[in-house]
């Protein structure tokens, strides 16, 4: 199965810093912390590289992740808005 079909271009971007980007971003920076942590290196100082490489693919991991559940979501509604349509009779405006 494709990760994002091709029907999922049709939607939307979500924005570039929502919150599963964020969070993954900074998960990945954590571990290239706990990494320099674990093998007694200076936290900060040490594999600048790594902090930064680690905090964008979280970044770009959260973004997509947070991409396909904005289509999973649409797809969702869209199957349900569908039918609705089809059965009118089973959604009839409640009087009261």
């Amino acid at each position: 199965m494709v990760f994002l079909p091709d029907e999922s271009r049709s939607l939307p971007p979500p924005p570039l810093l929502n919150k599963g980007s964020v969070w993954l971003g900074f998960s990945g920076w954590m571990a290239a912390l706990m990494d320099n942590a674990f093998n007694q290196r200076p936290i900060f100082g040490a594999g600048i590289h790594r902090q930064v490489l680690l905090a964008t693919l979280g970044c770009f991991v959260g973004y997509q992740l947070v991409k396909r559940a904005e289509y999973v979501h649409a797809k969702v509604d869209r199957e349900l808005f569908e039918y609705i349509r089809h059965h009118p009779e089973d959604f009839q405006p409640s009087t009261g």
